[in-house]
């Protein structure tokens, strides 16, 4: 059964050998273990190779040295199988390089006596003798602080901002000759038709083109403009009168 000294990390080892990572209870960074071969696995590598050779010696000379060298392959892959279950021997030799990998990596971290953490030195506040969660780096904070009231102040100002003045007014999206997309300009960008705002005839206030009825006192937008004058009706959006001039 592998301990670590910290709750964070990796086991990266294979039948061959030997290696672990260890992460920062802070950061996460991580920092690994140097590769260690496995005796067991170099052993039965040498079976192996022992046992073909022979093989194909004793398939050369035949009778007992074939045997013996068939024997010698089969114990090879029995060695290899085992290796690949994680043998006994294989757990023992994980274990020591575990012990090893430990003592290598160790020397990179740093246990805070306030959360218990394990950290990497980049996390250690060396003065405070605490990880940089229980106790910032006083440079560090003061930055942060203000940073954090630079981005306060501005969100602030640019609240209490005007960055617009224009006149807010409606516009004809869908062109009312055409029935396609107007676009934004004062005439429709498929047919050319006029696409500002009319007037309304009674109360004077803009409406858009195709809206049957004034939003704002309610006459129809099909009425005659009576000229306060003469009495002359004039055509919806009439500006003066056609009759004598007076302005509508």
């Amino acid at each position: 059964m592998l301990h670590s000294f910290t709750r964070n990390h990796d086991d990266l080892s294979t039948d061959a050998g030997f290696q672990f990572e260890f992460f920062c209870d802070c950061c996460g960074n991580g920092f690994k273990s140097t590769f260690v071969e496995s005796s067991t696995y170099n052993q039965s590598r040498r079976t192996e190779r022992l046992g073909r050779g022979a093989g194909v010696l004793g398939g050369l000379l035949g009778g007992k040295l074939g045997d013996l060298g068939w024997a010698m392959e089969r114990g090879s892959d029995l060695i290899g199988d085992r290796l690949s279950n994680q043998s006994p021997q294989w757990r023992k030799e994980q274990e020591a390089a575990f012990d090893q990998a430990q003592a290598e990596v160790k020397p990179h971290f740093r246990k805070c006596p306030s959360c218990q953490k394990w950290v990497c030195v980049d996390c250690w506040n060396e003065e405070e003798g605490l990880c940089v969660e229980c106790a910032p780096r006083e440079s560090t904070y003061v930055a942060k602080a203000r940073s954090q009231a630079m981005q306060r102040n501005i969100d602030e100002a640019a609240e209490k901002a005007t960055v617009w003045t224009g006149k807010v007014e409606s516009r004809t999206t869908v062109c009312p000759q055409c029935g396609h997309p107007a676009g934004s300009g004062k005439f429709c960008q498929n047919c050319g038709a006029p696409i500002g705002l009319q007037k309304c005839s009674n109360c004077g206030a803009g409406v858009a083109l195709g809206v049957k009825f004034c939003p704002e006192c309610g006459t129809p937008m099909s009425a005659k403009a009576v000229c306060p004058s003469c009495g002359a009706e004039n055509e919806p959006g009439t500006k003066f009168c056609g009759e004598c001039g007076t302005k509508l």
